[in-house]
């Protein structure tokens, strides 16, 4: 078992985790430290509009959206390192659509931009202060966001350790090789099987995600 250590800041969720049971533990052993590292600079609009990005595309394609995106505001420099609302929205359809912005995500991205400057999308300091589902419940209301990206706010820019993101796919399909289902489970029986993760449940999603990439996991588990 993977016990807490000064060197590692997740030690108590490991230990969580590792006690649910065997499948649990094994996982987490053979994966080894959780390296799970959250943007805590990132202002929420800005990580909206990134997962917006992501949604549906592979990682590289969406990274290359996003870096097309910013090449647009070439006066940015590592104090400013993300367009201000303000900017997006004075920013031209055409502009957005040649980064590779599909036209329901540049409505979702204009969306999140004029909710910032209105408040609705919170500042960092006021997200902080906000409850999980408080945020999800206020931010799922802007066009082209669901609860997804909410979470990956809550996930990798406000740090929330209990978020277990039942929609998302590549967790549903881990928690199959997890327990070697012969189908991957639903929102339900996703939300369900990460009760016991609890209060750990974005660690706990970390893992999963991992699964599929960790080389000869399933022979391994089989040992």
């Amino acid at each position: 078992m993977i016990m807490d250590t000064p060197a590692n800041q997740y030690g108590p969720a490991l230990v969580h985790l590792s006690s649910v049971d065997p499948d649990w533990a094994r996982l987490l052993n053979l994966i080894g430290p959780c390296t799970h590292r959250p943007n805590l600079e990132r202002e929420p609009y800005e990580a909206l509009i990134r997962a917006v990005a992501y949604q549906q595309l592979h990682a590289r394609a969406a990274d290359a959206i996003i870096s097309r995106f910013l090449k647009l505001f070439p006066d940015l420099d590592s104090t400013n390192m993300f367009p201000a609302p303000v900017r997006i929205l004075t920013t031209t359809f055409d502009d957005l659509r040649a980064c590779g912005f599909s036209a329901r995500k540049i409505s979702a991205i204009r969306g999140i931009a004029e909710s910032a400057l209105s408040g609705k999308v919170p500042s960092r300091p006021a997200a902080i202060r906000m409850q999980d589902e408080e945020l999800i419940e206020r931010l799922v209301t802007l066009p082209g966001i669901g609860r997804w990206t909410v979470e990956m706010l809550l996930i990798f820019t406000l740090e929330r350790m209990d978020v277990m993101p039942a929609d998302d796919y590549g967790v549903r399909a881990g928690y199959r090789l997890l327990k070697s289902l012969e189908a991957v489970p639903n929102r339900k029986e996703m939300e369900k099987a990460g009760m016991p993760c609890s209060p750990y449940r974005t660690i706990a999603a970390w893992y999963l995600w991992r699964i599929a990439s960790f080389p000869g996991y399933i022979s391994q588990k089989n040992q």
